[in-house]
């Protein structure tokens, strides 16, 4: 289903007006019987979770993300007085670097890379090949997904990118359903991005806890501390397991009657969404159309994927390990997507394709993703209404300071969920969270081992919260990379995560039983 005949659906249609609706009606009850939205501790108290959490219910309840964001957006501009929605909150968010990088990058980067595969044949030819050598099956071919995503632990919004990209040919092959796919690539990016940190997370969690305790003087301490523990990042662990047993097919039984559903829907009918979805990614992805003289090869997809991670990873171990430059080590991300795209185009000329019919691959893919490209421009400025309103500093602040010891791991893990699932961001929540969790978490038990073991709670419980995030971008190009219905991939994805951060806190909780 379009997006145009997702919103021509009447059901859909009142859905949307209800939040409209719901929107205007909790806005005007409290200006009626109040004076206004009153900001007190840089926070508006309950009001300033309303805006995220309208936003999530409303992409729940209509299955459409971009009008349930932009309510959000309104909901927090009338809550602080700041009602010039674009001047406010629109512009200073996608004006910024951040967003144009998302832009290059993780768009238009991505989707012209994809739209020039769809002209070369390339990611096909390598699909036929991998099934050949490595894939077989459904089975097969999760694990190379889950190997894959792995393979590319630089960092959540990169793994999801060049894991979708590589594996969704391979997967669509075989019958295994976008819900499966979207959930492997997405429980294989941040998770094991804080397991395997050869990366920028330690260096960005150091200068976050810097201070905060006597054993965080340096960033070297810090980021020394952020190693030792990671065998106690529990959700990372645990998430990184039941998507390998998942993959396996080994699970004794799979949580989430919706992803039981997409299992047997793609193997026994062969589609691969159900009925009535909207794919994030666009037909202009998906469709090959390769010239008739045009012979595709290997090259044509190796070539691409051997320039992104030769620029983007060597300079990095050649700084980081030749130069021992550690945080002032090179990492050339947007750099390495662009030279990609240049990469297949050059390949594609030089293999006798006309430069116009590349061009009008590549802007096909641009295309494909600009859906995508709204949902982002409306989840960042959402995160920027939320940072207005002091969204995160009123959660931290339901936290009291009277906890017992066996539980506060377990609160401080459920608190980030709560905060980065409302935010869509697990840096964000580090940012927020460390600086209060560390000192309340030596002031109660003044032990390494406890203070390792909160540390490790935060970290996981602000990645399950940005993974399972309906307006996290990790959340929503694991669904563009692999051509999944965003909703589907969260519904999908939420019960087995839930599991593993489940599995998470009972572990803390007796850790701290049996040793503090």
């Amino acid at each position: 289903m379009s997006i145009a005949d997702k919103f021509g659906d009447p059901a859909i249609r009142k859905k949307i007006v209800h939040g409209l609706l719901l929107t205007f009606t909790l806005s005007v009850i409290f200006l009626f019987f109040t004076d206004g939205f009153t900001q007190q501790n840089g926070h508006y108290g309950f009001w300033s979770i309303t805006p995220p959490l309208l936003a999530i219910f409303l992409a729940f309840y209509t299955g459409e993300v971009a009008s349930s964001l932009f309510l959000g957006i309104c909901l927090g501009a009338v809550i602080s007085n700041k009602i010039n929605v674009v001047q406010e909150f629109l512009i200073p968010s996608i004006g910024t670097q951040d967003f144009a990088l998302i832009l290059l990058v993780y768009l238009w980067a991505l989707g012209g890379l994809i739209g020039i595969w769809t002209r070369t044949g390339g990611a096909e030819k390598f699909a036929s090949w991998a099934s050949e050598k490595m894939v077989h099956g459904p089975r097969s071919a999760k694990l190379f997904t889950w190997f894959m995503g792995i393979v590319f632990h630089q960092g959540g919004t990169i793994s999801t990118v060049l894991t979708g990209a590589t594996v969704r040919p391979i997967a669509d092959k075989h019958k295994v359903s976008h819900e499966e796919l979207s959930y492997v690539v997405d429980s294989t990016a941040s998770p094991i991005a804080t397991l395997i940190p050869f990366n920028v997370w330690p260096f960005y969690v150091a200068g976050l806890v810097i201070g905060t305790n006597e054993l965080f003087s340096t960033t070297q301490e810090s980021i020394a501390f952020f190693f030792s523990a990671l065998p106690f990042n529990f959700y990372a662990i645990f998430s990184i397991l039941i998507t390998l047993l998942f993959s396996a097919n080994l699970l004794p039984w799979i949580p989430g009657k919706q992803m039981r559903a997409a299992i047997k829907r793609a193997r026994e009918e062969g589609k691969l969404d159900r009925d009535g979805a909207m794919p994030m990614a666009a037909d202009e992805l998906t469709q090959n159309k390769v010239p008739a003289n045009y012979n595709p090869g290997l090259i044509d997809f190796i070539g691409p994927i051997g320039t992104l991670l030769g620029v983007a990873i060597i300079p990095f171990l050649y700084t980081y390990f030749i130069l021992d430059k550690g945080n002032e080590s090179t990492l050339l991300i947007a750099e390495a997507f662009v030279a990609a795209v240049l990469a297949g185009i050059l390949i594609a000329v030089a293999k006798g394709m006309k430069l116009q019919e590349t061009i009008d691959g590549f802007v096909d893919g641009c295309k494909g993703v600009t859906i995508g490209a709204i949902i982002l421009a409306f989840a960042v400025t959402l995160k920027e209404v939320a940072d207005t309103l002091g969204t995160a500093n009123y959660v931290v602040e339901l936290v009291g300071d009277s906890l017992s010891p066996v539980i506060l791991p377990g609160i401080l893990m459920a608190f980030c969920m709560i905060i980065a699932f409302s935010t869509g961001t697990s840096w964000g929540t580090y940012a927020v969270v460390f600086p209060v969790a560390i000192p309340l978490a030596w002031a109660i038990v003044p032990d390494p081992f406890f203070l390792t073991l909160c540390f490790s709670a935060v970290i996981g419980g602000s990645v399950f919260g940005d993974q399972c995030s309906p307006i996290s971008d990790t959340t929503i190009l694991s669904s563009l990379a692999t051509g999944c219905d965003l909703m589907d991939h969260v519904k999908t994805q939420f019960p087995l995560a839930l599991v593993a951060g489940s599995l998470a806190v009972l572990s803390y909780a007796a850790l701290v039983i049996l040793f503090v």
